[in-house]
């Protein structure tokens, strides 16, 4: 036993063919790490329904506990740090549900493990209405002080990240890897900034890449660090409604935005509200479930302190609070703007570029802001 015991957390999930749920029934048996390893190495556990190779590392964790703490110095020395059960910033929420990490991987503020947060996940191909959507909830929830949780992968759970962080908010990146691996690549700048501003969270060790099978599994900690799920877009079999159902199965609101009915992509969506899912049209929508009190905005769409906030040049600034949500034509905007036709198109490619319009078929423009 260790004086530390994150060692003896970390000692324990780095044992072969041991996982969580294995490590959680040990846990509930013999009531600490410690406790287990003493078993063991006194010769008063049995071992029996402990399969070998579990039994060997068990009986001798030597070799495992200096690989734990090799790991936390590099962990420490990368400015984060790694958590466990024992410790108080170890979250209740995630502590009850059925298999909980053994060892949390974070870095950033801590202290947001201990906040109100709330989950949003989509598809990673999302519709330009779907990452619309998501980053305008996460914006006006993170403004009303819930911690926006995603998984940090392309579509909506980016675009969630993103509008938290552009109202200065909370929001929490839940990997699939190591701390030291960026997935997707293309994340990179969102990496760094919920690094800076936010925190990540991890089970896995570094160095370990994003395999498949590792996502689901990623899930289950979104959900249990939130005290509900917003699903903004889903097809009807997806990873965004297996975290619903996971939060559903340890007791979490569950939130569904309605999309296009001939949109396959809100398929899943429309399944959950037809099972009882909180339908969302506003960040208001979820805020009343979560008793949460804010200055809400009345209809949900963006204010001018929102876009005056957005890093672009003055001029598409202003050119683009005159582009609403809704698809409007060229024209229109050349004269509602004053504007030349020069002149706009230059602005719209400056604004196509940032990611805050789209141009759609028929020479139309709308705002994704």
């Amino acid at each position: 036993m260790s004086d530390n015991p994150v060692i003896d957390w970390m000692t324990l999930s780095f044992v072969p063919g041991l996982g969580s749920k294995g490590i959680r029934q040990l846990i509930t048996r013999f009531g600490s790490p410690g406790a287990l390893f003493s078993a063991f190495k006194n010769g008063t556990e049995k071992s029996s329904g402990v399969r070998k190779q579990v039994c060997a590392s068990l009986l001798n964790p030597t070799p495992l506990r200096e690989k734990a703490k090799a790991h936390l110095k590099r962990i420490q020395a990368g400015g984060a740090e790694a958590i466990c059960p024992d410790n108080v910033e170890y979250p209740q929420s995630l502590k009850e549900i059925a298999d909980s990490p053994p060892v949390l991987y974070v870095q950033g503020r801590i202290d947001l493990l201990s906040s109100l947060c709330l989950a949003m996940v989509g598809s990673r191909a999302a519709t330009a209405y779907g990452k619309r959507s998501s980053f305008s909830l996460a914006r006006d929830l993170a403004s009303a002080g819930v911690t926006v949780v995603s998984g940090l992968a392309l579509g909506v759970d980016s675009e969630a990240h993103s509008g938290a962080l552009l109202a200065q908010g909370a929001t929490i990146g839940v990997l699939g890897c190591g701390l030291d691996v960026v997935y997707p690549r293309q994340n990179q700048k969102l990496y760094e900034q919920i690094r800076k501003h936010g925190l990540l969270v991890t089970e896995y060790p570094l160095g370990t890449k994003p395999d498949g099978f590792r996502f689901p599994a990623r899930n289950r900690i979104i959900a249990g660090l939130s005290r509900g799920v917003v699903v903004v877009e889903a097809a009807r079999k997806s990873g965004s409604l297996i975290t619903a159902e996971m939060a559903l199965d340890e007791g979490r609101d569950v939130f569904a935005v309605p999309g296009q009915i001939d949109s396959f992509k809100s398929c899943g969506t429309h399944w959950l509200l037809q099972q009882g899912a909180k339908l969302v049209q506003s960040a208001d929508d979820i805020l009343v479930e979560l008793d949460c009190s804010w200055q809400a905005r009345s209809n949900g769409e963006s204010t001018d302190t929102d876009i005056v906030g957005i890093d672009v040049d003055p001029e598409a600034r202003e050119l683009l609070q005159s582009i609403d949500v809704y698809p409007a034509s060229r024209n229109e905007l050349i004269i509602k703007s004053g504007l030349g036709p020069a002149k706009v198109t230059e602005l719209l490619l400056l604004l196509e570029l940032e990611g805050l319009v789209e141009m759609l078929p028929g020479d139309e423009i709308r705002r994704l802001v």
